[in-house]
């Protein structure tokens, strides 16, 4: 995998976490850039156009689930990586998180390894994307430009919202199940509850305004146009 150039936004009020992520992150072949709270990783992420921004929760000034917010609200940060280090663990705080469109989470205290492992590992997830764009009547996919129209109007997705959308949308009919969908879309090693993927799936429907996905209950969901 291809990391050399990958700019990574380093972003926590705790200079020695800074540090450390940092290191090993540039051991990886990343070009690393730090922010020591959510105003300044605001600042630093227009500046630099980050392909991937790791963002501690309790951060003073703003939280990082606010700046999650903010970037996600803006074109330009639709397609960047966005991972929370979190000292909460609880399923509310995760689907929180997945709401605002943190592609995931690493819990605190944090292992080197284990946030290597999650950064490389969604970096290959983009790189295998699959370069089909899908017309399926009037809407169209396109997973190298990240770009979903629907009648030629654009749709805004946010980047997981996309993933899932792309999964149902290349066999449509087929039914994909709940482990299925957690596994190729957020990973086998990411841990999510249900809800999350009830979340994307509702705000996907209220985005395109078409009744295209069906809820096969107690089973999981299908692309039925």
């Amino acid at each position: 995998m291809e990391t050399k150039g990958k700019k990574v936004l380093i972003a926590d009020d705790e200079p020695d976490i800074l540090e450390i992520i940092g290191y090993n992150l540039r051991k990886e072949g990343y070009d690393i850039h730090t922010a020591k709270d959510g105003e300044d990783a605001l600042v630093k992420a227009k500046q630099l156009a980050p392909d991937l921004v790791i963002l501690d929760i309790m951060m003073p000034k703003k939280t990082g689930v606010q700046v999650c917010e903010i970037l996600r609200s803006q074109p330009a940060f639709q397609d960047t990586l966005i991972i929370f280090l979190t000292a909460l663990s609880d399923e509310a705080s995760h689907i929180k998180g997945f709401e605002t469109g943190a592609d995931d989470y690493v819990n605190k205290p944090i292992s080197p390894k284990v946030l290597t492992s999650r950064v490389n590992a969604l970096f290959r997830r983009i790189n295998k994307s699959d370069d089909k764009t899908l017309q399926i009547n009037n809407i169209s996919i396109d997973p190298v430009k990240f770009l979903v129209t629907v009648d030629g109007a654009e749709v805004i997705l946010a980047k997981k919202e996309f993933e899932l959308l792309y999964l149902l949308a290349s066999r449509p009919g087929r039914v994909f199940l709940r482990n299925e969908i957690l596994s190729q879309v957020w990973g086998a090693d990411v841990i999510v509850g249900d809800r999350t993927i009830d979340v994307h799936i509702r705000k996907i429907r209220q985005k395109l305004g078409i009744d295209c996905i069906t809820t096969v209950k107690g089973v999981g969901y299908k692309f039925d146009i």
